[in-house]
């Protein structure tokens, strides 16, 4: 695996990697790798001839309150792990490399970034557009592969893919689970114990949504009683939101008869963790 540290080395070394015919795959990332991760490697791995991951914890996504400075970094162990999986090459710039100084453009998906975690993180959006468009134009990759658990932001780059006519195929993969149902996540570092045990509140209130609608339920009130029902049982964890909305537009929906998301977020201990679940259309 290949390490580079600059736009220009990545620009060049991503010209050798894309010969004729071949599909190059971007797993982007801000390290503080697991499994979840690891998965989206294997992902762009089955699919492409040759697979980037990029490596950059962007401070524009982070709010001033924020965890950035307390943000998991484990360099090495994150490069034994992407040697492991046979990855070409590494993207892992400093922050000046990717924002010059004095820089002022960014990328903003207007309605879509103030939904969601982007009512909770003012800003974090924008910052998740720019850094990934910047990627998309240093890389230009054939696929970038993202996580299912990140779904508002999916939705985010979708509509920048489509608005800026990015010639590239995002490929959302499945979310990885321990196999006691919580969601893996680099801040589940942040978690004790007690704040873990306390964090699997989430996976069981969608489990238990999941459960309502394939007993037929259709209409959104009710199950997010339900799903209310469940986060309340752990009065520790405090509840960011818990809603049905719809994929790809991130809007409330009354019914779920023509699929939809549900999606929560919740403070458990010192960390702010989201989950989802997709449930399909009836």
């Amino acid at each position: 695996m290949r390490i580079v540290r600059t736009i220009a080395e990545t620009r060049r070394a991503v010209a050798d990697l894309k010969e004729p015919s071949r599909t190059l795959g971007l797993v982007p990332t801000m390290g503080a790798l697991h499994e979840g991760h690891l998965s989206l490697v294997r992902a762009a791995r089955s699919r492409c001839d040759a697979v980037v991951v990029s490596l950059f914890v962007n401070p524009t996504q982070f709010g001033p309150n924020e965890d950035l400075s307390k943000y998991p970094r484990t360099f090495e162990a994150d490069c034994a792990l992407l040697e492991a999986e046979k990855v070409d090459l590494l993207f892992a710039p400093e922050a000046a490399e990717v924002y010059p100084p004095g820089a002022q453009t960014f990328v903003e998906v207007e309605d879509l970034s103030r939904r969601l975690d982007g009512a909770s993180r003012p800003g974090h959006f924008r910052g998740v557009a720019t850094v990934v468009a910047k990627l998309f134009h240093i890389v230009a990759p054939n696929l970038a592969f993202f996580g299912q658990k990140d779904a508002a932001q999916v939705a985010v780059l979708r509509r920048m893919v489509r608005d800026l006519n990015f010639d590239v195929e995002l490929v959302v993969c499945p979310i990885v689970r321990e196999p006691d149902g919580l969601a893996l996540s680099s801040r589940n570092r942040y978690l004790s114990a007690e704040d873990r045990r306390h964090a699997l509140v989430l996976s069981r209130a969608l489990r238990r949504v999941e459960e309502q609608a394939a007993a037929g339920v259709v209409d959104a009130e009710p199950l997010l009683a339900a799903g209310h029902a469940v986060v309340a049982e752990e009065p520790a964890v405090r509840l960011d939101y818990f809603r049905v909305v719809d994929t790809d537009t991130l809007e409330d929906l009354p019914r779920i008869d023509q699929g939809a998301l549900i999606a929560v977020a919740a403070w458990v201990g010192p960390a702010r963790l989201i989950d989802n679940a997709l449930l399909p259309p009836r």
